[in-house]
Formats: structure tokens, C-alpha cells, sequence
């Protein structure tokens, strides 16, 4: 087994013919500023290599589903094991998906219930006990005598329950052995003739074994042994179970039938406890839980359980499965490790595995802080850390070894409380013998892991080489490697704490935004009070109550007020009938009057299609086509300004309608996107493509990183000013028309940061950001701090939710909430300027800034 990863000429994205030796089995932190390329050669190179050569390592038959992946830009890798990606990429919206389905938990609980589970009856509630054959001969007995419609009992088997096939075979089999009716999708058939069904359809099969006639005498002898014969052999084909037809049709089980109403349960398998299945599914959502997919409004039959009746009916010491996946991480398992019923000698065995594997993951899930998130918590509701760390808890849990994981900022939205958690676990999934790559700007996380990798020494073009790489902590003794990162981590360069803050006044008219008996999620009826005019960071430990508070609540509500003419576009859960936002349960938000709009600044695209582009978004692009349009060449052709656009016709590719690229949909495949055959991804038609501004067209324009555009337009305010605040932000790498889909969140919200600075100045606006250090470099956080304060200094309020420490000890006032997660936060735990909060017992920020202001204390 070789020692290294060895990768030799990596040139994917703005890569420089990297050659480089990376440790196996070892934990290596790969850092640089953002854009440096970092994500090129973890993600795409490194593991875009892993991916390829597995799926060239499948039969041809498996290969034809998954596609072929292009090789990735780089003459060889050596020593590359099965390669695991979990990255921040956009995590599952379907409202199926729940936190218990992406972590398999609820797969092992399916399991758990349907081995050691004790039905109830759905109808009485009473516990079901199995039914002997006497049993059941004794129920067809008085269901035969109690007929009053006149006709006979008739006996028949289940052998096949809602499956796809023809089943030829197995009819012709039925009529070798003595039978001569079937019963196909409720209809009556003689073996002795053709059956004909359909391969792909679903199908319900019942063998008919006996027909006892109207009026035959039970009390019989012979005609008891009879029908308890023809019971016996209707068992032995319907698996257990046998169905009696007089004037009504009952299903009776060998396994469970209540003996009050003779309620029948199904087979108790694991996919009655699936939501996604239609055996277990409630038959009005077809398991959704709401009425339509994407609203709130719970559906009527089920409660919003999502379940059928009979899986609702089997409890585990007194639970069912929907009951258990509403608890919190940490209930869970306190339920799983009190469990009296699992105890027992007959169980032990069977739910062993299950059980294991059930307590692993929720171990691991408390272990990296989201003993806060309920099992059923839906995954479209998750932020992207969150996320992440719920599929590396599935990875956890499956126990693999001798498997390179690559990991993307695995801290975003961790507490420096919770750190210390996920990077014992990440050091224990290397010391059982797999190697891990870890992408990542966190110190602590730097520090503990055994090798670092940093690229730079700059962004885009200026970046893509291997500045610095060694052994922790032997790198940074080692003075003759220098780097940007290595400044940070050795402080040579820092982030400052302010010489001094912008004073918080007493709580005066005009100065605050006042909000009052907040009980939205966890809040717990709290009182809040955001001073105006400053820049106010939201902390707390994940899922404290900080996004309900801020979006929920405040975002919301002011929205509504401030914006009543904007509408949400369709509705959904977060929306009214009138499109309006649904806000947060609040009894008031006091001085609104003071504030002129409200603007919340996420990491969510800034367009949906290769159309949108940071040019456009900044309002840059439409100076330029101006330009364009005002060229010589343009006045004669006689071209207005919309023939320099790609969202109208005219001047644009008609083939690909301006986008570049051609999408194909591969149906059960990912769409494919191929470079258009016309334009060749230039977009524009060759008319349009000879008019030329200072010797370039408007697609080499396009090309251009904003860095170069800055300098290209240098004297057109109006196009350099606003490129230029791109520039400030360390967004200088990006091509001007980089297609919106590529960008990452930190790039998309900087991007709309740089929007705002651009515009007149309004004053008076309340900017909401959430975790704006998401992808940001020591270095890019201090051009982020720089951007902040200038809003806060032209008269707006930024409130900021971070955990980010370089961040928090840089505003002017701090609101901590907590004291934990979920239903043991929502509180405010401590409230005043950075310092002050510092000294606050019971706040874990509160000790955590202690240590980084402790020189200013």
C-alpha cells in the first residue's frame, strides 16, 4: 500500500500544472484565500478522479445508468482509494426527506418495529396476539353462519400482493398442482384458460383453494376437516395469512388478528413503517403529511403522521414510530439506551444489529452539536452545515475503511463549543484507517490535523500553486515557507479588535428596533432589543433560536411592513394565500418607523440560469452594453442597445438562446449540459461579435475577471465604481459573466453585498446576513469586516448571525442566545458590547471571546 497520494500536472480551473504528495491516512486541511483553488483540487480533481475511476470499475450494464464522467485535467493520480464527497452543495428539498431517512436511521428503525414490535388494534387499541388454525377455523365457522345474503364460503390464499410480473409460471404451477381458479386484480379466472398480464403493471393474485356452498354443515365431521384443510393449505401458499369471502371479505392472519373485531393486521414487514411506500404510506397524503406538497396545511386523515393506521398501531415500550422520530436527537437516545422491551431474552438477538447501528448515528449526531434536531425534521429545512454533518453521521456509521473522504468547511455553522466534537470524530474516522481531506479556514480545525496544504498565493489567475505544505505544528516554525494563511496562523497578521466601538445609547425612542414576546420555534417568549444604526452580531450555539429570530421573526414581519407591494411569487409553507410572507410568532416590533427597508442578504444564487452573472446583478451590464451600443461599428449596423444582450433575440445565439450551453434531458439521467455547436459558448452571433470595444467583443468582455474589467473601464465611473466594490470584496477572480449556477453561497452573498454599496445612499436600511464568513479566508473576512462597517457608517443597521469569533469581537454589540439547543435555547443568554458579553457566566460565546479579547480586557 503506497504512503502518499500522489497527484503530478493538476490543471483543472486555474490550477498551475500542480504536482504534490499528500499523506494517506492522515487528516490534511487544504487553505487558501477564496478562490485560490483549493475546491478544484480536493473536489474537482481529486475526487472528480475517485468518482470516474469507480465508475469505470462497474459492469457495462451499471455504467450505462450512471453515465461517463470526464476525466478531470491532470496527467496522473497514484494511490487513490474509493473516494466519499460531502460537500455544502444544496441538500434535499423533497419534503419525503427527513433527518432520520438521510442518516438511514429510520431504514434500522423500520427494521426495529418490524421484528420486536407489538401490534395494537387500530379499531379497539387492545395488543393483537396470533391466531392458531383452530382459531381461525372457529372464525370461519361463525362468519358462515352468520351469512345472510345466501351465499357459500369461499377460501383463498394471497399469493402475491401488489407486484410487477406475468407470473405465468407460477399460475401454470397452480393448475399442475390441483387448482383450478385464480382470482387476478379482483376478477375470477379459470387456470385452465390463458392468463395474460401485463410485466410492468402491479398485480393482486388470490388462489382459490375451496368453495363451501350455501347452507353446509360446519358441525360435520368431514366438512370440519374439510375446511380446516382447505385453511391449512390457503396458509401455506398466502404466506400465513388466508382470506374468507361470504357476504363480506375478511383477511385472517396466522401471525396477528385482534380477537375482538377481528381486525387483521398486514404482514409486518418494514415497509409498512415507510412513508414512501404505498403498503405503509397514509392513503389520503400518499405520505407527505399536508394536504399538497410545499404547504402546511396538515393532512386530515393521518395528522400529519404520514403513516396508515396499522404501522401507527405497532408500539416499541409503548411508542410508535412516529412518536419516536419526533424526538430530539438527544431523547432518542435516552429512550434507545432505557429500552425495557429490547431487554428481553427473545429480542436480544434479532435487534442487536439494528439497535447498534441506530445508537452510532445518534451518537455521532450529539457528538458534532445537533442533539438539538428532531429525527423528523425535514431536510429542506436544514441549513447547509447541518446538512453536511448529518450525511457524514451516515458515513460514521457505516464503519468504512481504507476510503479517502473529502469534506468542504465541515464547521460552517458549528459553535466553537461543538467543535472540539467534530474533530475528534474526524480524527477517530482517520485512525480506523481511512484517509481525510478536509477543505477548510477554521484555526482549530488547522491545528489538528497532521498535514497542511495551502494554495494561493492569491485568487483565480493569480492563485492555483502550492505556497506552503508540511507537517502541524512544524510548519509554522518553519519561517523560510511563507504564506497568507501561515501570517494568520502564526499572528503576524490579524484581524483587530476596533480601538474603539460605536457607543450603544440607553434605550431611547428611535435607537432600537424593539421586539416583544418572540415565541416563534424555540423561542421562549423573549423580549429583544437591536439598536439602530450599528453593527449587531446574533450568536449562540446551533439551533438556539438565532435564524428564527432574525428571519422568522424580524426579517418577515419587516418585509411585510416595509415592502407590502412585493409579493413571494407562489405559495408555499412560508407564504400566505396572498403571497406575503407568513411571519413568526411575535406580539410586537416597536420603531419601525425609523427604518426605510429591509434587506436580507443570504447565500441563496443570484440567478437561476447561466444568464444571470455578477455583472449583471451589480447593475454593470447594462453600462457596457451602452458602450457597446455607442461604438462607431454599432451606430452604422445600426444596433440598439438590446442587440448586446442574451436575454432578448437579436443579437444573441438563437441556437442556445444565449446561454452558451445546450441542456439535454437525460430523462432518468442528470441533464447533460454541452457547449453550444454554433456560438461555441460564445453566446452572441457573429453580426454581434464584431463590434468591438477597444479591440475586444462583448464575449471576450464577458471573459474577462472582474479584476481585469476594473482596469479595462477605468475611466467609466459608472462601470468601474461598481466592479471596482467587487474588487474590495475579493471577488477580483471571478469572470465577469460567470454563470450564476457556478457560484458558490459566500460568492453569491458577497456579490449582493457589493450590489448594496453600489447603490445611492438610502440610509436607513437593516441589513440581515447569515454566516457571511461561509468559504472566507482570514484574509477575505477582514475585506468582509471592512464592507460591514462602511454600511454601518453611511447610517445603516447590519445585524449579522455568525459564530465566527474574528467577526463577533468586531461589532458593536453582541445578543447571545442559548443557553442550548432546541428546546433547552431560545432564551437570551447575555446582551452588551463584545466585551461585556465576554464576562457573562453561563455564555459559551461569552468564553470563547474571553480568549481572543484578552489583551484588550
Amino acid at each position: 500500500m503506497q504512503e502518499f497520494i500522489k497527484i503530478k500536472g493538476a490543471r483543472e480551473h486555474n490550477l498551475k500544472n500542480i504536482n504534490l504528495e499528500i499523506p494517506r491516512n492522515k487528516m490534511v486541511v487544504f487553505t487558501g484565500v477564496s478562490g485560490s483553488g483549493k475546491s478544484s483540487l480536493a473536489f474537482d480533481t481529486i475526487f472528480a478522479e475517485g468518482q470516474r475511476r469507480y465508475i469505470e470499475s462497474l459492469s457495462s450494464y451499471a455504467r450505462q445508468f450512471l453515465g461517463k464522467l470526464d476525466k478531470p485535467d491532470v496527467d496522473e493520480i497514484e494511490g487513490l482509494s474509493p473516494a466519499i464527497s460531502i460537500d455544502q452543495k444544496s441538500h434535499s428539498a423533497n419534503p419525503r426527506s427527513t433527518v432520520a431517512t438521510i442518516t438511514e436511521i429510520y431504514d434500522y428503525l423500520r427494521v426495529l418495529f418490524a421484528r420486536a414490535g407489538v401490534p395494537h388494534c387500530p379499531v379497539c387499541g387492545k395488543k393483537i396476539q396470533r391466531l392458531t388454525l383452530d382459531e381461525i377455523v372457529d372464525i370461519a365457522k361463525s362468519i358462515a353462519n352468520k351469512n345472510a345474503k345466501g351465499k357459500g364460503l369461499m377460501i383463498l390464499a394471497p399469493v402475491v400482493r401488489g407486484r410487477k410480473g406475468e407470473y405465468y409460471q407460477m399460475l401454470y404451477d397452480f393448475l399442475g398442482a390441483g387448482f383450478y381458479e385464480v382470482r387476478v386484480d379482483g376478477v375470477i379466472k379459470s387456470l385452465r384458460e390463458k392468463i395474460e398480464l401485463k410485466r410492468h403493471h402491479t398485480h393482486t393474485i388470490d388462489l382459490v383453494v375451496d368453495k363451501l356452498p350455501y347452507g353446509t354443515n360446519l358441525e360435520d365431521k368431514d366438512n370440519r376437516t374439510r375446511l380446516s384443510e382447505a385453511i391449512e393449505t390457503a396458509m401455506k401458499y398466502g404466506g400465513d395469512v388466508v382470506t374468507l369471502i361470504t357476504d363480506e371479505e375478511l383477511n385472517l392472519s396466522a401471525k396477528f388478528t385482534c380477537p375482538d373485531d377481528s381486525f387483521s393486521f398486514p404482514e409486518i414487514e418494514p415497509r409498512l413503517f415507510s412513508f414512501n411506500s404505498p403498503y405503509g404510506a397514509c392513503e389520503s397524503c400518499h405520505g407527505i403529511g399536508t394536504k399538497e406538497p410545499w404547504t402546511e396545511e396538515i393532512c386530515e386523515a393521518c395528522l400529519g403522521k404520514r403513516l396508515r393506521p396499522e404501522a401507527l398501531s405497532v408500539l416499541l415500550d409503548g411508542k410508535n414510530i412516529v412518536t419516536i422520530t419526533s424526538m430530539s436527537i438527544t431523547e432518542a437516545r435516552e429512550f434507545f439506551g432505557s429500552m425495557k422491551a429490547l431487554k428481553e431474552t427473545r429480542f436480544r438477538e434479532i435487534t442487536e444489529a439494528p439497535l447498534r447501528e441506530i445508537k452510532s448515528r445518534l451518537k455521532f449526531m450529539e457528538d458534532v452539536g445537533l442533539d438539538y434536531l428532531t429525527l423528523g425534521r425535514k431536510a429542506g429545512t436544514l441549513s447547509g452545515g447541518e446538512a453536511q454533518r448529518i450525511r457524514l453521521a451516515s458515513q460514521i456509521g457505516s464503519r468504512l475503511t481504507g476510503t479517502l473522504y473529502i469534506l468542504d468547511e465541515p464547521t460552517i455553522g458549528l459553535h466553537q463549543k461543538d467543535n472540539e466534537k467534530l474533530i475528534k470524530t474526524l480524527i477517530e474516522l482517520r485512525d480506523i484507517g481511512n484517509s481525510i481531506l478536509v477543505v477548510e479556514h477554521d484555526e482549530e480545525t488547522i491545528h489538528a490535523a497532521d498535514y497542511l496544504v495551502d494554495i494561493g498565493p492569491g485568487a483565480g489567475v493569480h492563485g492555483g500553486e502550492v505556497v506552503a505544505l508540511g507537517k502541524i505544528p512544524e510548519i509554522f516554525k518553519d519561517k523560510t515557507q511563507k504564506s497568507l494563511t501561515l501570517d494568520y496562523l502564526r499572528k503576524e497578521k490579524e484581524i483587530e479588535v476596533p480601538a474603539s466601538r460605536r457607543k450603544v445609547a440607553e434605550k431611547s425612542k428611535g435607537d432600537f428596533l424593539k421586539i416583544r414576546g418572540a415565541t416563534e420555534n424555540n423561542l421562549q417568549n423573549i423580549d429583544v432589543d437591536i439598536p439602530l444604526r450599528r453593527f449587531t452580531a446574533i450568536t449562540g450555539v446551533s439551533g438556539s433560536g438565532k435564524s428564527t429570530l432574525v428571519y422568522d421573526v424580524l426579517y418577515k414581519t419587516l418585509a411585510n411592513k416595509l415592502n407590502p407591494d412585493v409579493r413571494r411569487g407562489g405559495v408555499d409553507a412560508t407564504t400566505e394565500a396572498s403571497g406575503r410572507y407568513k411571519p413568526g410568532a411575535v406580539k410586537a416590533i416597536l420603531g419601525l418607523e425609523y427604518v426605510n427597508r429591509v434587506i436580507s442578504i443570504d447565500q441563496s444564487p443570484i440567478g437561476r440560469t447561466p444568464r444571470s452573472n455578477p455583472a449583471t446583478y451589480v447593475g454593470a451590464w447594462v453600462y457596457i452594453r451602452e458602450l457597446f451600443t455607442a461604438t462607431e461599428d454599432a451606430r452604422v449596423r445600426g444596433y440598439k442597445i438590446g442587440r448586446f444582450s442574451f436575454n432578448v433575440k437579436g443579437g444573441r445565439c438563437e441556437n442556445c438562446e444565449g446561454h452558451g450551453v445546450i441542456a439535454i434531458e437525460m430523462h432518468f439521467l442528470p441533464t447533460v449540459y454541452v457547449t453550444c455547436d454554433i456560438c461555441k459558448g460564445k453566446r452572441f452571433n457573429k453580426e454581434t461579435l464584431e463590434v468591438k470595444y477597444k479591440k475586444k467583443n462583448v464575449y471576450e468582455v464577458l471573459k474577462m475577471t472582474i479584476e481585469e474589467a476594473a482596469e479595462f473601464f477605468r475611466d467609466i465611473p459608472w462601470v468601474h465604481d461598481k466592479l471596482g466594490i467587487l474588487n474590495e470584496v475579493g471577488l477580483g477572480y471571478l469572470e465577469l459573466g460567470q454563470s450564476a449556477p457556478t457560484l458558490s453561497g459566500g460568492e453569491a452573498q458577497r456579490i449582493k453585498l457589493s450590489a448594496e454599496l453600489g447603490k445611492r445612499d438610502t440610509r436607513k436600511t437593516v441589513y440581515l446576513l447569515d454566516e457571511p464568513t461561509t468559504g472566507l479566508h482570514f484574509d477575505d473576512v477582514k475585506k468582509l469586516l471592512d464592507v460591514i462597517h462602511r454600511l454601518v457608517d453611511r447610517g445603516n443597521t447590519v445585524v449579522v448571525i455568525e459564530h465566527n469569533l474574528d467577526v463577533i469581537k468586531t461589532a458593536d454589540w453582541v445578543i447571545d442566545l442559548g443557553p442550548e439547543g432546541g428546546e433547552k435555547g431560545g432564551k437570551i443568554v447575555a446582551v452588551g458590547t463584545p466585551e461585556e458579553v465576554s464576562k457573562r457566566t453561563g455564555s459559551y460565546t461569552g468564553a470563547y471571546l474571553r480568549k481572543v479579547l484578552k489583551k484588550t480586557i
